[in-house]
């Protein structure tokens, strides 16, 4: 078996999707302050400028725009990555979004929006990724998933069905990336303060800070591990939740997320959206 190959900035670029805010950002400061030269990627130009200006450390920012529901930006944007900058020895496909269903108020653009950028913006990135990755024997693939990735979560419909596609995904590919060199993980966060998150309409039980996130992140880059989760004392607890029998399981979850009985009885939902009027990114 091909030997387990873990990135070092001496080995090349690192890449982040979805990095001008929440996780992606912090990061793609941390692996700055590692030694990487890190190409950041998201739709949002002034926010990954200014990420450029704040990263401190060894390594620096390169800014490069990109929409990760276009299959062929993300091939174009491959291929100058490496034309112009160098090869990519680490990614982390991070670009997310965060939006809630209700089974008694089903929206299809949800659906349609969660799956293009949380699992088909994985996928379009992922595709020439192991190209590149393969024609040079080795490298390295982190995928952003999520602990509601774990199991059928109140008004996670969406965001959790594309987590958890994500989970079997990255488990399916493993077995023939290990054999030609490349080096794939899955990270499933708990609950991080971002601003989507708090807007998700959970307790947020064990919350870390994004700069805490950002710090096991990349801890766990570094290990030899193909699952990166964190707080364990949540994340293992949920993963147990699903050994219950459904009876059990729906109804502990139902009594631990209030407040969806008012929604239901009529009282107007707010907007979720960001200042630009477009879903906030999360994990």
């Amino acid at each position: 078996m091909t030997a387990v190959f873990t990135a070092r900035p001496e080995h090349g670029l690192a890449w982040v999707t979805g990095a001008s805010s929440g996780i992606g950002r912090a990061v793609a400061r941390r692996l700055v302050e590692e030694g990487y030269t890190v190409v950041v990627t998201a739709r949002s130009h002034e926010k990954l400028v200014e990420l450029q200006h704040e990263a401190a450390g060894p390594g620096r920012i390169i800014v490069l725009d990109g929409d990760v529901t276009d299959p062929m930006d993300m091939e174009r944007l491959l291929a100058a990555i490496e034309y112009e900058h160098g090869q990519v020895a680490l990614a982390i496909l991070n670009a997310g979004v965060v939006l809630p269903v209700r089974g008694d108020d089903l929206r299809r653009d949800a659906f349609d929006r969660s799956f293009a950028v949380n699992l088909g913006g994985v996928v379009n990135c992922l595709v020439p990724l192991v190209e590149h990755m393969k024609s040079k024997g080795h490298g390295q693939i982190a995928i952003m998933s999520s602990v509601a990735g774990y199991g059928g979560l109140p008004m996670s419909a969406a965001y959790g069905a594309s987590k958890a596609a994500l989970i079997n995904m990255a488990e399916s590919l493993k077995f023939d990336l290990d054999r030609i060199g490349i080096r794939l993980q899955v990270i499933c966060p708990g609950f991080v303060d971002t601003q989507a998150a708090a807007k998700g309409g959970f307790p947020r039980p064990a919350l870390v800070s994004t700069e805490e996130a950002s710090d096991r992140i990349c801890a766990g880059l570094r290990s030899s591990r193909f699952e990166i989760t964190f707080p364990k004392r949540f994340t293992y607890l949920v993963k147990l939740l699903r050994i219950l029998p459904y009876g059990l399981y729906f109804a502990l979850l139902d009594w631990l997320v209030p407040g969806r009985a008012a929604v239901a009885s009529g009282t107007p939902r707010k907007k979720r959206s960001g200042s630009d009027g477009q879903p906030r990114q999360a994990v």
